[in-house]
């Protein structure tokens, strides 16, 4: 056992975990739809207004307000239950979800509980290697989004330490909605990796249902990680007989890299505690994405606790046979299958897509794609230049403040001979200086690669003046020695030469006959 510098907590070794513990994981993905309205009101759900500007009587739960479904939120979540191969109920209600917390203003959460719209589903993940994992949904239910809380004052913007705090009611009311798992057994030691790989399948899946905009930065996805450990069973075939651990609940973890790394540090606490003698405490804990662990948070409550009841002000969801059927109608292609059709388009190796898969890269190339970039350039500039510099800042590639478009326009710049790419990645760190996009960034920096053939054989002339020796070995039929004649041109050029301009006069002046 070992104390991790960074945690509260002492940790073990994952490898050790694995010796002696079996992972069992749930994952509960809330998914904010992007309807117009909010689901019992009318009032806006744009991201980003100023705070209670958008609330009414009822998202506030004012004394005799009523609540009405928004008809919209239910054809999504029927749609969501399509794609996860879900039963589609022919009934369902609507309960409250009885609790206290100061961003809620009805002191209720308006959910559904025993009786949810889509149940008895299942989503096929495909993880690095190209093998496929089966995570079971036990159910996707309707709710309301609750507000948000503003902790002024302290250093993390967490209640701790705070002076005070504020609470924006925007988002309450918000369609939500929930889509639990059933537990997640037999991943051992890849469970971190098949988390990560649920939620990113999960992303795709919704982005191309046209459900919600999810973006986990901006919350409109969130998940929230259940992790117990078991003992290892000495018979792997008895393994499934070993009862469930006592879990606890990583609450809100908003990127891919975060549920994969939270899940990995809870297996490592866990089997601390357990390792110690002591037990486990059924509990929601606090994700910090600064340090990579997570700290308590508060007593986890059971569904008894809750004091669920029917909620009385709205009638039952009953959709019609044919409705689901014309939903089902809309439904864009499997996710497999698209993945296979984009890499006969791209003309992507299997190795190069599963990278772009392993990256979740998949729908930022087909967007740039679809805005005009070569399959080729979206890759390069997806899969290098930007997957690089995201990794040094460890986020995801679709929260990094570069959009397709913006890929596009940059290959475009490069394409059309107006940049090279030494300067393309100039302009990328004005776009993400927030600089404006690729053209206005070049523009206002300058920079432009030199198209006037007198200016560049100007200064190939000099350069080759200035070594001698070097330009002897081209002559002498040692054409690799261009390439740091090739160099100094870009250097004598301020980098804004046409390096493949610049080989040519070279050779061309020194090798002619």
């Amino acid at each position: 056992m070992s104390t991790d510098s960074r945690a509260t907590e002492p940790v073990v070794d994952y490898d050790e975990v694995l010796k002696k513990y079996d992972p069992v994981m749930g994952l509960e993905v809330h998914v904010e739809l992007n309807t117009a309205t909010k689901m019992f009101c009318g009032c806006a759900t744009g991201f980003g207004a100023e705070p209670n500007t958008q609330v009414c009587p009822v998202c506030l739960g004012l004394p005799g307000a009523l609540p009405v479904v928004n008809a919209a939120a239910v054809d999504s979540a029927i749609r969501i239950g399509l794609a996860l191969n879900c039963e589609i109920a022919q009934w369902c209600r609507f309960a409250r979800k009885n609790y206290f917390y100061p961003d809620m203003p009805k002191n209720f959460q308006t959910s559904q509980y025993d009786e949810p719209i889509d149940f008895n589903g299942y989503l096929d993940v495909e993880l690095a290697d190209g093998s496929t994992f089966r995570v079971e949904i036990e159910r996707a239910h309707m709710e309301e989004d609750t507000g948000k809380s503003l902790h002024i004052g302290g250093a993390t913007g967490r209640i701790h330490g705070a002076d005070h705090s504020l609470v924006d009611y925007n988002r309450a009311g918000i369609p939500l909605v929930e889509i639990v798992t059933r537990p997640i057994v037999g991943a051992g030691a890849r469970a971190p990796e098949v988390a990560k790989a649920y939620v990113a399948a999960l992303r795709d899946l919704l982005k191309a249902l046209k459900v919600s905009d999810v973006r986990m930065e901006q919350g409109s996805l969130r998940c929230d990680v259940n992790l117990s450990l078991r003992p290892k069973a000495e018979d792997a075939n008895a393994q499934n007989d070993v009862p469930l651990g006592t879990r606890t609940e990583t609450k809100n973890v908003n990127s891919l890299r975060s549920v994969e790394r939270a899940v990995r540090f809870e297996m490592t606490r866990h089997a601390a505690v357990l390792n110690s003698g002591a037990s486990i405490l059924q509990e929601t804990r606090h994700w910090h994405e600064d340090t990579g662990v997570t700290t308590s948070g508060r007593v986890k409550s059971d569904a008894d606790d809750y004091r669920y009841f029917p909620e009385p002000d709205l009638v039952p969801v009953a959709p019609a046979r044919e409705r689901v059927e014309e939903l089902r109608a809309t439904m864009p292609e499997p996710p497999a299958e698209r993945r296979h059709r984009l890499q006969n388009d791209w003309g992507y190796s299997d190795m190069e897509m599963r990278d772009v898969m392993n990256a979740g890269a998949v729908l930022l190339i087909e967007e740039s794609v679809a805005a005009g970039a070569t399959p080729a350039g979206a890759r390069k500039w997806w899969m290098g230049e930007l997957a690089r510099r995201a990794s040094v800042e460890g986020r995801d590639l679709a929260d990094f403040g570069v959009t397709p478009a913006y890929v596009a326009e940059l290959d475009a710049l490069v394409a059309s001979g107006r940049l090279n790419d030494s300067m393309a990645r100039q302009v990328l760190d004005g776009v993400l200086a927030g600089e404006g996009s690729p053209l206005a960034v070049a523009d206002a920096r300058g920079l432009q690669l030199v198209s006037d053939d007198g200016a560049l054989s100007a200064a190939v002339d000099a350069v080759i003046a200035a070594n001698p020796e070097v330009a002897d070995k081209v002559r002498d039929g040692k054409l690799q020695a261009a390439g740091a004649l090739i160099g100094q041109v870009m250097k004598e050029m301020k980098g804004q030469a046409d390096a493949a301009k610049a080989r040519e006069l070279i050779l061309e002046k020194l090798t002619a006959s």
